[in-house]
């Protein structure tokens, strides 16, 4: 009887090299996903501020075609009218900047 007692006590928990083989599993498995989330969330940025770039420029040619000039260099005239960004200007997903016109008036 004192032996069966024993067995019980013991079967109450894992062993170290249960535990061992579970966190070597998880390790394994973290290796293999982590980097190709954080390379999906570079990639989604990338892409985000490739659409951006592609809204604006074509904002700012909808300006020039219906006022004749084209919006300030810092898109502050543009970005506050809400017949082109209602929502406002978006900034760069990848810096966090505000984009601005370069000297042949494309969106950066």
């Amino acid at each position: 009887m004192i032996r069966v007692r024993q067995e019980r006590r013991r079967r109450g928990g894992f062993s170290l090299l249960e535990l061992l083989a579970v966190v070597t599993i998880l390790g394994i498995i973290a290796v293999v996903v982590i980097p190709r989330i954080s390379v999906s969330s570079k990639t989604a940025k990338e892409n985000a501020h490739k659409q951006n770039l592609a809204e604006i420029n074509s904002a700012v040619e909808r300006w020039y075609f219906e006022k004749g000039t084209y919006p300030a260099k810092d898109l502050s005239d543009i970005g506050s009218d809400p017949n082109y960004f209602p929502n406002g200007l978006p900034t760069n997903p990848l810096t966090g900047a505000k984009y601005t016109l370069d000297a042949n008036y494309r969106a950066q």
